[in-house]
């Protein structure tokens, strides 16, 4: 318990300006542990704990670093600096830079990195700053595909960026814009009007979500199954192309789609009902349903999908799966179909042996850019999103989590948002019947998750 009665259940990100002995203590033996387990921090080699007291000491004396940590159970496991240009380098005062992001290895599979970054730049956003820039080693994957998920930008290679354990290796440089809008920034944030906002843990309302409205294609129309049974759907629309830009124009930016015909025959069956959504789409659309080799693969990405779904083949053909993110990385997301945790395949009529959180691990070694989580039992029905399985699921892993399944009303979607607080790692919610029936108004979804 804190001294205000809080219990520590809850992880949280926080900027900290001063640190007890026992924080200090906590901090230096997080960076030991990173540092041991091979990355996350410059050092090779732990320098001892007088050198890591000092540096850490130092650091926050020093006014262009920003220092947050992430507390479990109320004690600290990890940290990143966010570092502030000095005053004299006015043409670079709309940049930042994230430094040394890392969680101790004890620590991780709960989505502490993604709650520390998100605290770091959502800092950053609020100071005023355009730009968030980054680089890391090659071999740091999980921090790729964490900054990767969280739509950063990698610009540049650097071929000879670091030496470790007798070789060179190379480095990856990232950026992302923070601002909607290209603005004047003062010459130095941090001494503008606006303060520097007190961070502490995230917000009760949970960190913002993007809304994907389902397209679910069968015999060339819309609709929508109940529990995934192909003879218990409901036809909302005969015109895919104008149901696209229905949602658009409703200020949807992504749009979920699935062929529900080509789930079950293996092979692409609504052709003509994907093409007339890529051709009305001005957002990103990702596609699901029958894709079971790479030439189908490539063919939809060079017609116009930005992101395609793999599902059954994620069980049965893994291999394929790494090769589709080889070939095309960061365009590859794993559709995970369970019922009662259990992975099913086949368009759901056929469930497996797998846990859903196993086949989600196996899908993030893979290197597949986010995960899309259905309970089965729940689509269509209205009852709520599984949110403890989702939940679960994206604090398993570090890539994002899509949830999906069960939607029927706005305050189920509140209640997806509050739950990122403690799952930082769920991204975005899969919204079907409810948008359909005018249970839930696309605009009022918006606002929720925004």
């Amino acid at each position: 318990m804190t001294g205000t009665g809080r219990p520590y259940d809850q992880p949280r990100a926080e900027r900290v300006q001063s640190l007890t002995e026992d924080e200090l203590q906590a901090l230096c033996e997080a960076t030991d542990a990173a540092i041991l387990d091979g990355g996350g921090f410059g050092w090779l080699n732990v320098p001892g704990r007088q050198a890591m007291e000092r540096y850490f000491r130092g650091l926050l004396m020093v006014p262009e670093r920003m220092l947050f940590v992430v507390r479990l159970d109320g004690v600290i496991v990890g940290g990143t600096q966010l570092v502030r240009p000095p005053r004299n380098n006015e043409a670079q005062a709309m940049s930042a830079t994230l430094m040394h992001l890392y969680v101790a290895p004890y620590a991780r599979g709960r989505g502490l990195g993604r709650l520390l970054l998100l605290e770091a730049e959502q800092c950053a956003r609020a100071m005023g700053y355009q730009i968030l820039n980054l680089d890391v080693r090659e071999t740091q994957e999980a921090a790729i595909r964490l900054f990767r998920a969280f739509g950063f930008y990698q610009w540049g290679t650097h071929p000879s960026y670091a030496r470790a354990d007798g070789r060179t290796m190379r480095g990856l440089f990232f950026t992302k814009r923070l601002q909607d809008n290209e603005r004047v920034v003062p010459a130095h944030p941090q001494a503008a009007s606006v303060p520097i906002p007190a961070t502490g843990p995230a917000s009760v309302t949970g960190h913002s979500l993007t809304l994907y409205p389902a397209i679910d294609l069968k015999d060339g129309a819309c609709v929508r199954l109940r529990r995934g049974e192909m003879d218990d759907a409901t036809v909302y629309s005969d015109d895919p192309g104008a149901q696209a830009r229905a949602w658009i124009a409703a200020g949807c930016g992504w749009l979920h789609v699935v062929d529900l015909n080509g789930a079950f025959a293996g092979r692409s069956a609504n052709s003509a009902a994907i093409e007339a959504i890529i051709a009305n789409a001005t957002v990103p659309v990702q596609l699901g349903g029958g894709l079971r080799d790479l030439d189908s693969i490539e063919r939809w990405l060079a017609a116009g999908i930005t992101r395609v779904i793999l599902g059954s083949v994620a069980v049965k053909n893994p291999e394929l799966v790494r090769a589709a993110c080889r070939a095309f990385p960061g365009r590859i997301v794993a559709g995970i179909d369970a019922r009662s945790g259990q992975v099913a395949t086949e368009g759901w009529a056929e469930t497996s042996d797998m846990k859903a959180i196993d086949l989600g691990r196996r899908m993030e070694d893979a290197g597949v850019a986010a995960i899309i989580f259905t309970e089965i039992s729940r689509d269509g029905m209205l009852t709520g999103i599984d949110i403890p399985q989702t939940a679960e699921l994206a604090n398993s892993l570090s890539i994002p989590v899509i949830a999906s399944g069960g939607v029927g009303n706005i305050e189920h979607l509140r209640a997806l948002r509050a739950a990122t607080v403690t799952a930082p790692g769920i991204e975005g919610a899969i919204v079907g019947r409810a948008l359909y029936d005018g249970r839930v108004d696309p605009a009022d979804a918006l606002r929720i998750l925004s």
